[in-house]
């Protein structure tokens, strides 16, 4: 039992991590020791087994599902995951009404947390410029263009929903990049936070008289999410976990090329939130009354970043083992 609540609790911390863009579950995976055995236990899961659990009258069908399940440990994933999902009802709740109260200054603090990231991302790789300038050209342009896409008139079409699911948890084998970052980019992130708390208010309001359309309604969209991540950890974290062995330097480039890029959004939401008025009768008052809270916001992102990388100096952000190396990739001619 004290083993169970003990990855319970790092859950927590994981789903924390996960509903801030910029701050990456799997980072706070590496800290609590625990990286290698999520990998691996997400990387062996076998959808296969179902056709044991619907035969247990079968003892060959019992023996395979038992050695499936332990296998897979499945029961570290479903204490992890217990622990994610209490701290993702907790927190959406909390992020929610801090984003509506306060949006300019949100979008200033995920504006801090994706930057520095990015930054601390990015020292860890290097690569000739002829191999890094079209990946981090590529990734710049692919995040702007859904930024400005997003920006304008974004789908929240259950398919869509699926698709972002997919993605979003992808990066629990990425430490140091954020599924919330993913979810940001692709208009889904505030969307997602809204339905999922209709959706828990309809639950307690049917629990107290109210009506089951409301949780059918709003069940639906995160139901759809939900599959959508179960299919993304059996498919793309496979596909990203390729990638990063046989192309580690050139997946992080384009990675932190997306956060660049995806910076365009949170600056975005800023400028449309903050009115400035520059007049010279009273400059404190219309100007650096409305921008210091926005740059307070945004050094406090920055500066949280940075002291979990401090933290996790020792850790390696892609493998999750000791001793981190200074470098991921080639060193160019002239020692970049």
């Amino acid at each position: 039992m004290r083993e169970w609540l003990s990855i319970y609790f790092k859950g927590v911390a994981m789903g924390v991590a996960d509903m801030v863009p910029g701050v990456s579950g799997g980072t706070i995976a590496l800290i609590t020791g625990i990286y290698e055995r999520l990998v691996t236990a997400i990387t062996t899961l076998d959808p296969r087994l179902v056709t044991h659990a619907v035969r247990p009258h079968d003892p060959a069908a019992r023996e395979s599902l038992a050695d499936g399940i332990d296998r897979m440990d499945l029961g570290f994933l479903l204490a992890l995951g217990a622990g994610i999902g209490t701290a993702v009802l907790t927190v959406s709740r909390v992020v929610g009404t801090v984003a509506e109260t306060y949006p300019a200054a949100t979008a200033a603090f995920f504006f801090g947390l994706i930057g520095a990231s990015a930054v601390v991302l990015a020292d860890q790789i290097r690569l000739p410029r002829r191999r890094s300038i079209p990946i981090m050209t590529a990734g710049i342009l692919i995040a702007g263009g859904v930024t400005l896409v997003t920006a304008g008139s974004v789908s929240h079409a259950l398919p869509v929903v699926f698709v972002a699911g997919a993605i979003a948890v992808s990066a629990m084998v990425l430490p140091g990049v954020s599924g919330a970052f993913f979810l940001l980019v692709l208009g889904q992130y505030y969307f997602m936070l809204d339905a999922l708390n209709a959706f828990v208010d309809a639950l307690v309001g049917v629990l107290s008289g109210g009506s089951i359309a409301e949780v059918l309604a709003t069940g639906t969209v995160v139901v759809t999410f939900l599959t959508g991540a179960v299919v993304g950890l059996l498919t793309v974290a496979h596909l990203v976990k390729r990638a990063l062995e046989r192309h580690r330097a050139e997946t992080l480039a384009f990675l932190v090329a997306l956060m660049v890029g995806g910076l365009l959004l949170p600056a975005q939401q800023v400028t449309a939130n903050v009115s400035v008025t520059v007049t010279t009768e009273s400059l404190t008052a219309n100007v650096l009354e409305p921008l210091l809270p926005i740059l307070f916001a945004m050094v406090l992102g920055a500066a949280a970043v940075i002291a979990l990388d401090r933290f996790t100096d020792d850790l390696n952000y892609v493998e999750g083992t000791s001793d981190k190396p200074d470098v991921i990739g080639e060193p160019t001619a002239d020692g970049e």
